[in-house]
C-alpha cells in the first residue's frame, strides 16, 4: 500500500509540473513566413483571392489527390469560402475570406475540424519589391493548453 501511495504521488508531482510549465507558455501563436516572387502584386492577388485557384500553387492541394472540395459565396474576395474533406494528411476544415483590399491584403478565417480541431486567422500581405513581391503569410490563433506543455 505504501509504494502504491508513492507512485500515485509521484504521478501527482509529475502532473503539476507539466501543467505548471504549460500555463507559463504563452495562450496564442503567430507563424510568419515569406518569399519573393518576381510578378507585380496585380499578378499574383488573384491566386491568393481566388480559392478556385489555389490548386495551382498550394502544396495541400496535391497531398490527397481525392480530397473533396466545396466552393462558397462569391467566386474570390470576402465572403468566398472552401471546404476541404481529405485523408488524414490533410483532414477537414474550411476557410473564408474575411478582408480584401486589392493587390495587397487578403485576410482569411481558418478552421480545422479534423485531425483536430483549431480555430485561426491567416493573413496574406503583398508588397512591391524590385522587380517582384514579397508575399508574407502569417498564420495566428490560440494555443489551447494541452499544446503548451
Amino acid at each position: 500500500m505504501k509504494i502504491f501511495i508513492m507512485v500515485v504521488v509521484a504521478v501527482l508531482v509529475i502532473l503539476a509540473i507539466i501543467l505548471g510549465a504549460a500555463s507559463t507558455r504563452p495562450d496564442s501563436f503567430r507563424i510568419q513566413r515569406t518569399a519573393t516572387i518576381k510578378a507585380p502584386p496585380e499578378a499574383i492577388y488573384p491566386f491568393i483571392a481566388d480559392f478556385h485557384r489555389w490548386s495551382a500553387w498550394s502544396p495541400w492541394e496535391k497531398m490527397d489527390p481525392a480530397m473533396t472540395r466545396t466552393f462558397g459565396g462569391p467566386d474570390s474576395g470576402v465572403g468566398a469560402s472552401y471546404a476541404w474533406r481529405g485523408n488524414k494528411t490533410v483532414g477537414e476544415g474550411r476557410m473564408e475570406i474575411t478582408q480584401a483590399a486589392e493587390p495587397t491584403t487578403v485576410g482569411i478565417k481558418l478552421d480545422f475540424l479534423k485531425p483536430f480541431e483549431a480555430h485561426n486567422t491567416t493573413e496574406f500581405t503583398l508588397t512591391p519589391q524590385g522587380d517582384g513581391t514579397t508575399v508574407s503569410w502569417v498564420m495566428s490563433g490560440p494555443s489551447p493548453a494541452v499544446t503548451r506543455s
